[in-house]
C-alpha cells in the first residue's frame, strides 16, 4: 500500500502550495481537491499544471469529489452531468486515473429513488470509462441511505461496471453500521481508494469532520482493517483526509510532515 494526502487536510492552501509541501514531505501522491484544481486551472493552463506535477515528482491519484449526480432530477441532473463531464476531461488531460463520487442520499428513499440512483450510477460509470477515468463510491454515514460499505458494495455489483468501486473513508467505515465482517466482502478489485483519518474521546454519534486527527492519534483499531486490506491483495493508495480546522492554520508543510510520519507508521503496523 502507498500513502497519499489529501487536499482536504490542508484546506487553507492552494493547489500548488499543496503540490509543493506534499512533496518536499515525502509524499509522491496526493487526493486532488476539484474545486482547489479548478480554481487553479482559472489563471494556469492544463500544460503548466502537468509540468507542475511532474517538476515536484507528484502523482494525482484520486480527485474528490462529485455529487449530486445519483437522484437528481431534470434541469438540476443535467447540470450535475454537464460538471462530471468538464471534470472527466480534466481527469483525463492530467492522467487523475479515479474519480470519488459521492452517495448523496439525504431524503426518504423508496424503490423508485433506489432505482434512479442505479440507472444514474451505471451511467456516470460508462461516462467516466470513455475518459478512461475509474469511479470510487463512497459512502456517507449520515446519509438516510447507503451509509454502511455492505450497501455500498451492493449498488457497486449491481451495475456490474468493471471502471466503478469503492471508495472507503474509514471515518464514515467507524461511525456508521458498518462491521468488520463487512471488509471480508472487498475484493481487490472492488476496492478503488482509502481513506483514513482517527477520531479520539468524542461518542460516534457525535462524530463530525472536523473532528478528524492523525491516524494513531485516537481510538480507531485501524491495525486489524490495514491487514484486512493486505488479506485481500489491495496495493492501492491510503489517503490522509482530515477536515480538521486547527490543522488548517497550520503551515502546509508542517501538517504534511506529520502526516507522512503517521502513515509510514500505520502501513508499518
Amino acid at each position: 500500500m502507498k500513502p497519499c494526502i489529501s487536499e482536504a487536510t490542508t484546506m487553507a492552501a492552494s493547489f500548488a502550495e499543496d503540490v509543493q509541501a506534499f512533496s518536499a514531505a515525502g509524499f509522491r501522491a496526493m487526493e486532488v481537491w476539484l474545486t482547489k484544481l479548478e480554481t487553479h486551472l482559472e489563471k494556469h493552463s492544463l500544460a503548466d499544471s502537468r509540468k507542475l506535477l511532474e517538476d515536484q515528482q507528484m502523482h494525482p491519484a484520486a480527485a474528490s469529489y462529485q455529487g449530486g449526480l445519483l437522484l437528481s432530477q431534470g434541469e438540476q441532473r443535467k447540470a450535475h452531468f454537464d460538471d462530471f463531464r468538464k471534470r472527466l476531461e480534466i481527469c483525463q488531460s492530467l492522467e487523475i486515473p479515479l474519480l470519488l463520487v459521492i452517495a448523496d442520499f439525504t431524503g426518504e428513499t423508496d424503490s423508485t429513488s433506489l432505482e434512479r440512483a442505479l440507472v444514474s450510477l451505471k451511467q456516470a460509470a460508462q461516462w467516466a470509462a470513455g475518459f478512461e477515468v475509474r469511479l470510487g463510491l463512497e459512502f456517507r454515514s449520515s446519509a438516510s441511505f447507503c451509509r454502511s460499505l455492505d450497501t455500498a458494495l451492493a449498488l457497486v455489483n449491481q451495475c456490474s461496471e468493471p471502471n466503478l468501486g469503492i471508495c472507503l473513508d474509514l471515518f464514515h467505515y467507524y461511525t456508521g453500521p458498518s462491521k468488520l465482517e463487512d471488509l471480508k466482502s472487498l475484493t481487490k478489485e472492488t476496492l478503488s481508494f482509502v481513506q483514513v483519518c482517527d477520531l479520539a474521546g468524542i461518542p460516534r454519534e457525535l462524530a463530525r469532520d472536523a473532528d478528524r486527527i492523525l491516524p494513531g492519534d485516537g481510538d480507531f483499531q485501524l491495525g486489524p482493517i490495514i491487514e484486512c486490506f493486505r488479506e485481500i491483495g489491495y496495493d492501492g493508495y491510503v489517503s490522509l483526509e482530515l477536515m480538521n480546522p486547527v490543522l488548517w492554520d497550520m503551515p502546509g508543510s508542517r501538517v504534511a510532515e506529520m502526516g507522512m510520519k503517521a502513515l509510514s507508521r500505520l502501513l508499518r503496523s
